[in-house]
């Protein structure tokens, strides 16, 4: 599997949320290690969501995981905070915001 096979995977599942109730602007970096490795970014922005292959400069937070673990929190199958807990999922920036995550997860559309 390529990079380009797990970012098109991800960003059809994170574009699945619905996030027109978050008001506020959210930027992530989500960097992706082993063979599969790459970086790509999740905007919200008046209630839009935007997800690219590239860095996000300017972020709010990064999270650094394995494909698998990525896959199973956009899926919603893994609670982002109990990924992190359990050291499956590493944080940078600001905590606040980066808990955030979860709420873009929880407004997938039913």
């Amino acid at each position: 599997m390529t990079f380009a096979d797990v970012f098109a995977d991800l960003k059809g599942k994170f574009l699945e949320a619905d996030i027109s109730e978050i008001k506020e602007h959210l930027a992530f970096q989500f960097n992706i290690t082993g063979e599969a490795g790459g970086i790509f970014y999740v905007e919200a922005k008046d209630g839009e969501l935007s997800v690219e292959p590239y860095e996000y400069h300017d972020r709010d937070a990064m999270f650094t995981a394995t494909p698998e673990v990525f896959s199973k929190i956009a899926e919603g199958k893994l609670d982002p905070v109990f990924a992190f807990t359990t050291q499956r999922l590493k944080v940078e920036g600001n905590i606040d915001k980066a808990l955030k995550l979860k709420d873009i997860i929880d407004s997938k559309k039913k």
